[in-house]
């Protein structure tokens, strides 16, 4: 998952470095909002910030151009990170008062994120007392504030008062978010999706795993600074574009074979798969046209159980146990034989929970019996917890 930044811009001539800002943070992997007053549109326009950070920019509080939503709220509350850069003596004084009088300072003083405020002005405003006390409200508020440097200013003056350069605040973006890499230098290989065991040139054994609770794993091993590997079969959720490798696969033989072949070197192995647990004996090359058609199956690997088995000690194993009745015991047991540090069950009867949802319900399980139940919550959240535990392993 990218990291949701918003930039505010406001009227200042540093505008034009804010250009550099939002295609510094694509770089970096963000997905970068742009949030412009009427005044920063007189210095650079909206079109050059749609143009790279792909996303519309957002200059009016009374929007009528699509669905209507509180919007300064939602997008206050979609965002990780807010940064004003530039950001004007109005602008800080105005928030130093929690004035609320445009799309800007709504969204600001709605949102939790943290803030990075960059101011630039003229020296003598810089330098003024009133100002100076609004900056040091701002500041004492938990904003992070990246004072100017000195210079020669738009005004011909030299002193303080220029923006700080666009890769000084990037540094202090990747400082904040690196906070929660907490598995950097770490190597993960991940499952996901649903195997495919062939009847015919048309027909197929499956189940109906969309792989979003493996995509969502894959993508928060990442995002915390893992090295991801992910192998997926069929599935339709979307896989993050921060995974050093995807491997797609077809059949449970196929996954089997790609999961022991990427075994070597890995700190945790998560089986959020669904392979099919059974095969066609015989497989036709063409599509079968009789009226009746017997299929004889037999059971395929078992690769949650073939990876306990091979596995270092070091390495942290958690599978998944997708059950309709007595979840624990089978979870638990589950668990037991297949040499796994950390279970993950799930009652997939129950509302919100189970494949092609876009939520889980789950009990986190680890080897010394610990049990935590978790309610309804989205799979990326899920994905989160299941890897804290594993952290604590």
């Amino acid at each position: 998952m990218k990291k949701k930044v918003l930039v505010g811009v406001t009227g200042g001539i540093a505008a034009y470095k804010s250009a550099y800002l939002v295609s510094a943070l694509m770089k970096i992997g963000c997905d970068v909002h742009v949030l412009m007053t009427d005044h920063a549109k007189e210095f650079v326009t909206p079109l050059t910030f749609e143009s790279l950070s792909k996303n519309p920019v957002i200059t009016n509080m009374f929007r009528r151009d699509r669905e209507w939503e509180v919007e300064h709220v939602s997008l206050a509350k979609s965002m990780e990170l807010v940064i004003v850069a530039p950001a004007t003596a109005n602008f800080i004084g105005k928030i130093a008062h929690g004035i609320c009088d445009d799309m800007l300072t709504t969204t600001y003083l709605a949102s939790k994120a943290p803030k990075i405020i960059c101011p630039a002005m003229n020296t003598q405003m810089y330098e003024d007392q009133v100002f100076q006390k609004n900056l040091a409200d701002v500041s004492a508020s938990g904003a992070v504030i990246l004072s100017p440097v000195s210079g020669r200013l738009a005004c011909g003056d030299v002193g303080i008062g220029k923006m700080i350069e666009p890769d000084e605040i990037v540094e202090k973006v990747k400082e904040i978010f690196a906070l929660s890499l907490d598995f950097a230098g770490k190597k993960a290989l991940v499952t996901a999706g649903a195997t495919v065991e062939d009847i015919d040139g048309v027909r197929y054994l499956s189940n109906h795993s969309s792989g979003k609770m493996g995509a969502a794993i894959a993508e928060r091993f990442a995002d915390r600074g893992a090295e991801v590997t992910l192998v997926c079969g069929k599935m339709t959720a979307k896989k993050s574009d921060n995974l050093a490798r995807v491997i797609n696969v077809t059949s449970t033989e196929d996954m089997y074979e790609q999961v022991m072949a990427n075994l070597k070197d890995v700190d945790y192995v998560v089986m959020a798969a669904a392979p099919a647990d059974y095969t066609p004996i015989t497989k036709f090359e063409n599509k079968v046209k009789s009226e009746t058609l017997t299929l004889t199956l037999r059971k395929t690997k078992d690769i949650a159980a073939a990876v306990g088995k091979a596995k270092a000690p070091s390495v942290k194993l958690a599978i998944f146990s997708a059950e309709t009745e007595n979840l624990i015991v089978n979870a638990t047991e589950k668990l037991r034989k297949k040499n796994a540090d950390l279970v993950v069950a799930n009652d997939v009867t129950k509302e919100g929970a189970g494949f092609d949802t876009d939520t889980n319900i789950v009990t986190i399980i680890d080897r010394g019996g610990n049990a935590i139940d978790y309610d309804v919550m989205p799979k990326i959240e899920v994905a989160d917890k299941i890897l804290d535990a594993l952290l604590k392993l």
